[in-house]
């Protein structure tokens, strides 16, 4: 990212350096850092830490507390809804990304930005489960034929649900990747390594190498660049918390061989090495940098760093707009193979010229 993103970078690898920063450096990072999706989490940092920033920063930092506190609450009380909804559905439903989190007090959560919930269960379970979350106000009836038929032929969920009374958003997946990505990945092993969750009935926690796995293969598969920075500090967070673990590192990697998620991984641990310090051990790097074409480096640096500061413009650097728009690319590239992207993207680009909003990426 560019120098003008040193100070976010800077509180993301050691909150300590908030207490540093003069009134023109704050005024460059908390619009980065809000629009990151990060503003609660440094300021729930920098409580830890009793800073005392600056009355302007302060209040900020209040709201910003309020807001992930609200939202905590929040997905915590919708897990449990959730839990009632599918009691009876007679299959495990996996907790996954932010809700995880959340609902297992893990280190990613604190401070974090809700904007859905997600959960994983076997494919074979989907009609039923639909069944029971329809009965308790879940409904996906905005969305057209053919994302309808999108979704459930092609991708590795549902239609995204909202609840017709509260307007959360749920995706109920029955895999990491679509059924028709170039990698793919065994979700049965997932759901089997799953462990419960005290106080839920049919609830479970994905295990902690899984969640990691899962969070990479999300950011380097889906191509959602706006919150890539924060889903890479989602992940830190989690890496660093293994860490604790005996034989995290090459356990993790040895998870990600079983789960053919070598190559998502790989990429993680470069950029949340690059970018954030996370402590991989430079075995591991050598090791996960060969799983991708030596000579192309170079060109995947340029973009995937340029990626990570798709969030604000202080943070883009020459060539920005053509970056994203090959990731965009790259990103349709690993879920479908040609012959079906092509006609996928000309009716989608088909409904933009005549003015209709896709709704499927």
């Amino acid at each position: 990212m560019k120098p003008a993103c040193d100070d976010l970078l800077g509180v993301l690898i050691d909150p300590r350096h908030m207490a540093m920063l003069d009134l023109a450096a704050w005024d460059r990072l908390l619009p980065q850092a809000r629009q990151a999706g990060l503003l609660s989490r440094l300021a729930l940092q920098a409580a830890d830490l009793r800073l005392t920033p600056p009355a302007p920063v302060a209040a900020w930092f209040q709201g910003a507390r309020s807001v992930a506190e609200r939202q905590l609450r929040a997905v915590g009380w919708e897990a449990r809804k959730l839990d009632q909804a599918l009691a009876r559905l007679g299959h495990p439903v996996l907790l996954l990304k932010g809700a995880a989190y959340a609902v297992a007090d893990l280190p990613p959560a604190r401070g974090r930005i809700f904007s859905d919930i997600d959960i994983l269960l076997p494919k074979a379970a989907l009609e039923q489960a639909e069944g029971a979350l329809r009965l308790h106000g879940w409904h996906g009836h905005h969305h057209s034929a053919y994302d309808q038929r999108y979704y459930r032929r092609w991708m590795h969920e549902l239609p995204p649900l909202v609840h017709i009374r509260r307007q959360t958003t749920l995706d109920v997946h029955h895999n990491l990747l679509p059924e028709t990505a170039r990698l793919h990945t065994h979700p049965q092993k997932i759901i089997a390594a799953a462990r419960p969750l005290p106080g839920f009935q049919v609830l479970r926690l994905p295990c902690l190498a899984d969640l990691a796995l899962h969070s990479a293969t999300h950011l380097f598969h889906e191509g959602e660049w706006r919150h890539g920075l924060r889903d890479l500090v989602d992940l830190d967070a989690l890496l660093r918390h293994g860490a604790l673990q005996a034989d995290w590192w090459d356990g993790l990697w040895r998870r990600a061989r079983e789960l053919r998620l070598e190559q998502p991984l790989a990429l993680a641990l470069r950029y949340a090495q690059r970018l954030l310090r996370t402590p991989v051990p430079d075995t591991l790097l050598e090791a996960a940098q060969a799983c991708h074409a030596k000579p192309l480096w170079p060109l995947r640096d340029a973009l995937f760093m340029r990626g990570f500061g798709a969030f604000h413009g202080a943070c883009h650097r020459p060539g920005q707009a053509l970056a994203e728009f090959a990731l965009f690319v790259r990103a349709h590239a690993l879920r479908m193979p040609p012959h079906l992207l092509l006609p996928h993207l000309g009716y989608k680009a088909w409904l933009a010229l005549r003015g209709a909003e896709p709704e499927t990426s």
